[in-house]
């Protein structure tokens, strides 16, 4: 699987910033929250959505045997390793040590990466090395 050009997934990515947080949603201007900003760009990168996204809990320190997040994004996107991860790649973030990942961002440069926050809605911020020792997975996006 080829992976699309970063440049345009990244300014993909910066249109939505300033969209407010919203649960579960994914409306560029109108809200979303994390992965619904991933399923946003997805959508205009790649095309329609393969499959419905079920509800899902925003408990970042759930744990459990499945990684529900990183197992569907396996079914779409091509992983490859953090440390691998070039600008305009996927992130998922495991924000608490045991939990499964469930946050989800999108690499805009080498030390920035643009997510959305409850409270904050989408914004572009430096990848500090707290936030860089929560990555846990990393996906391309793939071409059309």
């Amino acid at each position: 699987m080829i992976s699309v050009d970063s440049d345009r997934v990244i300014a993909i990515a910066r249109s939505w910033l300033g969209t407010p947080y919203h649960d579960q949603a994914s409306l560029k201007g109108v809200g979303c929250d994390c992965l619904g900003l991933a399923r946003g760009v997805w959508r205009e990168v790649v095309g329609p959505e393969p499959f419905p996204i079920p509800p899902y809990s925003r408990d970042w320190g759930e744990s459990g045997p499945r990684e529900v997040l990183a197992d569907g994004a396996r079914r779409m996107l091509p992983e490859i390793a953090p440390t691998d991860a070039p600008p305009g790649a996927l992130i998922l973030f495991r924000m608490m040590p045991r939990a499964i990942a469930k946050h989800v961002g999108i690499l805009t440069g080498p030390d920035t990466f643009l997510h959305a926050y409850e409270r904050l809605g989408v914004i572009e911020e430096p990848l500090t090395p707290t936030w860089r020792r929560r990555i846990a997975l990393a996906f391309l996006f793939p071409q059309r």
